[in-house]
């Protein structure tokens, strides 16, 4: 059933990207139109340019999140610190990517939806440390307020049971909570988090 549902969100997720890039890419276009006509560069113009690269850095970060995946393909360390570091862009989250090997796209989704997590418990900011240790993914969180969604956390990890009805009371921006776990089952793990006063590591 989980193998039907990613299939189904992947497909979703894809098209949703899909059909964005264009129009972002039409207005990211005329900018340089603009730039090229001598245009003085205003401060409007200027909020445009940056408002499209950040759409353009969310949606190469969420083809991944929420795309097709892929044991075959594989990502290198510089295109994923790209799309890592243009994501967070004018925030006040830090994400250091530790590995230097290539990954394969299925261990970053897993990673990419991880870090969605992630966000959610640090709405001031803060750091998060990414590794891979034995063969799982080790994401330490620290920052200014950590605060945790404990009903979410604790489905994420299996402590409490995730129950049907939770589809369709979660919020869309909560829907990294419920993909994380299937994506991990399908890899044959279960994610698990510890907590102490001024960090969490979530383990995937």
């Amino acid at each position: 059933m989980d193998e039907h549902k990613l299939q189904f969100s992947a497909l979703v997720g894809a098209r949703i990207c899909h059909d964005l890039i264009s129009p972002i890419g039409a207005i990211n276009n005329g900018m340089e139109l603009l730039s090229m006509s001598g245009a003085p560069q205003s401060p409007e113009i200027e909020l445009i340019a940056q408002s499209v690269d950040a759409a353009n850095a969310r949606i190469r970060f969420f083809r991944i999140a929420y795309g097709a995946t892929s044991t075959e393909q594989f990502l290198g360390r510089s295109e994923i610190t790209s799309i890592l570091r243009d994501f967070t862009k004018g925030s006040r989250l830090v994400l250091n990517w530790h590995p230097l090997e290539d990954v394969t796209r299925s261990e970053v989704q897993l990673v990419f939806l991880a870090i969605q997590c992630a966000e959610q418990a640090l709405p001031y900011g803060g750091h998060v440390e990414i590794e891979r240790l034995r063969g799982r993914w080790s994401l330490a969180l620290s920052g200014e307020r950590i605060s945790l969604d404990q009903d979410l956390w604790d489905s994420l990890a299996g402590i409490s049971e995730f129950k049907p009805e939770a589809y369709r009371e979660t919020i869309p921006a909560h829907v990294q909570f419920l993909l994380l776990p299937m994506h991990a089952r399908d890899l044959d793990r279960t994610p698990n988090y510890t907590q102490s006063e001024t960090e969490v590591t979530l383990l995937v």
